[in-house]
């Protein structure tokens, strides 16, 4: 299990930092684990999986398998 910190997962999604915590707010985007008073991470099994699902989402709304 690999943990990431924020520059790779807004690099791996393209989403902005507040994006990102905003969409953990809403419990659609993986949350984050703390490591420390001032840091945190995420597991990135569950960032490629969360990317995954988006794909899906994509293809089943426009009918591409």
């Amino acid at each position: 299990m690999k943990i990431i910190r924020l520059p790779t997962v807004l690099a791996v999604t393209g989403l902005s930092r507040a994006t990102i915590y905003r969409l953990m707010t809403k419990k659609q985007f993986p949350r984050a684990i703390e490591l420390g008073p001032r840091s945190c991470g995420w597991i990135e099994a569950e960032v490629g999986a969360w990317i995954s699902q988006r794909i899906e989402a994509r293809n089943q709304k426009y009918d591409l398998a």
